[in-house]
């Protein structure tokens, strides 16, 4: 019998993965830590336990040992396990909110090889069975799938909150039966979360999607191929994450650069313009005011004294800038993987602390069980792995989009699956700019898939046709 996704088990476990990531406004599973609430994490282990399983049964599998971006992966884990032996001897003393040093770097380092080893060489096994065609149609219907159910709830969501449309909020907790979904509505804020748990989650899942729904675009005719770009961009836009609304921007960029380069796509350039030109100019009539509003408090919204989101510029700004002080102290070999809070609870600036409930309440605050985040994958590096895993990682992301990019301009059908690819990775490298987790599933199977796809080009010598 052939293969294909639908008649294998564990495709179909990463496909559920896949269609549940933005499902998690349930109260979650404890025990599973930082993976608490990300109901895809049980399918994706599923997955793995059935690939194991085969793996006893057939004694044969796919592992990419031999490809130069997996290498570059395991170089890059290796160091951030080293800047723990060099600082072993601090890192014994650590003791921050009931959590030693050990107990951190062994939570963090964890869930790290759980994303980036076990559930990425669960992807990669699985998806070298299948060609690039079949891969991205099949994982592109299984994003638009989820998408469906998605824009449902956010639209029932938003016109309930945005046009007082209450008597809809029976329709709207009839997903309370739908898994891992508990529905709830943010009068106050005014904000959209969706299926999500908050409203950055859901941002962070559009930008998960954007890419994948942008392709269709390519691919279809009609309102069809704009529709899913449309929605990406109206609910990033209403979730009011001002950094989830800079990422699908800059992702949208990449790919409007990608049709303006291509003289046959210049007909859909036109079209998109006229459909967003139709569908605007009715709410820009009647809500122009509020919305040009809108966009002057998101672009004004990053002062450091007054304002909604002062307290939140200040605990961002403040964490990076900590994170660049304890890096100045340590520039080789950092504090260590996963310990810079315990180095910057002496360091943070006034200027950040002062009349912040966050940190007086949460960061330090002992008895609060809220770990004081980095907000920047980026500085974070800095700060715990220096200099070296810093650059081993900034560069890992400079290959994967320039390997994207060449893959790109190749004129055959594989184009449009690295565009998408082009931009997801695009989208991933400005996000880790205000998050500091590598808890990022799309990143990893994306990556899965490049390596997959790319496994006889051992050192990425593209031939042009």
């Amino acid at each position: 019998m052939k293969i294909t996704p639908y008649n294998s088990l564990s495709f179909l476990l990463v496909a559920l993965g896949l269609f549940f990531i933005p499902f998690n406004s349930y109260e979650g599973i404890p025990f599973l830590g930082e993976f608490s609430r990300e109901s895809c994490f049980i399918f994706f282990s599923l997955a793995f336990i059935v690939e194991l399983i085969n793996l006893v049964k057939t004694k044969k599998t796919y592992l990419p040992f031999k490809h130069p971006i997996f290498i570059f992966l395991i170089l890059i884990l290796s160091w951030f396990l080293i800047t723990y032996f060099l600082n072993i001897n601090d890192i014994q003393s650590y003791f921050l909110k009931q959590t030693s040093g050990n107990n951190r770097f062994i939570r963090q380092f964890g869930a790290l090889i759980i994303s980036a080893l076990i559930f990425l060489l669960t992807y990669y096994n699985i998806f070298s069975r299948y060609s690039i065609k079949v891969l991205f149609k099949t994982i592109r219907k299984i994003f638009l799938f989820s998408f469906v159910i998605v824009s449902i709830y956010t639209i029932l969501e938003a016109v309930i909150i945005y046009l007082n449309f209450r008597f809809l909020q029976s329709t709207l907790y009839l997903f309370d039966y739908f898994p891992f979904t508990e529905s709830w509505l943010d009068y106050r804020n005014g904000r959209l979360s969706s299926v999500s748990y908050a409203p950055p989650v859901f941002g962070m899942y559009l930008m998960t999607i954007a890419g994948w729904m942008f392709s269709y675009i390519l691919t279809h005719k009609g309102l069809k191929s704009v529709i899913p770009t449309i929605l990406v961009v109206v609910f990033v836009f209403l979730s009011g994450s001002r950094s989830a609304l800079f990422v699908v921007i800059v992702q949208l960029l990449v790919f409007l650069f990608y049709l303006i380069k291509k003289r046959k796509y210049h007909s859909n350039l036109i079209k998109i313009a006229v459909i967003a030109f139709i569908l605007s100019t009715p709410f820009l009539i009647l809500k122009g005011k509020v919305f040009g509003e809108y966009v002057y408090d998101k672009v004004t919204s990053f002062d450091l004294d007054d304002g909604t989101h002062s307290i939140s510029n200040k605990s961002r700004l403040g964490m990076i800038y900590t994170s660049g002080l304890v890096f100045l102290e340590n520039p080789i070999k950092g504090v260590g993987f996963g310990q810079v809070a315990y180095e910057a609870r002496s360091l943070y600036p006034a200027w950040a602390t002062k009349n912040n409930w966050e940190f007086e309440h949460n960061y330090l605050d002992n008895s609060s069980k809220v770990f004081p985040p980095s907000y920047n994958i980026y500085t974070r590096l800095l700060a715990e792995t220096g200099i070296i895993g810093f650059s081993l990682f900034t560069l890992f992301i400079i290959i994967l989009i320039y390997v994207c990019y060449k893959k790109v301009g190749l004129k055959n059908e594989e184009t449009i699956f690295y565009l998408t690819l082009l931009v997801s990775f695009t989208g991933y490298a400005f996000n880790w700019l205000q998050v500091d987790t590598f808890r990022v599933f799309g990143f990893w199977i994306c990556l899965a898939l490049l390596i997959a796809t790319t496994k006889n080009q051992l050192k990425f010598k593209i031939n042009k046709n």
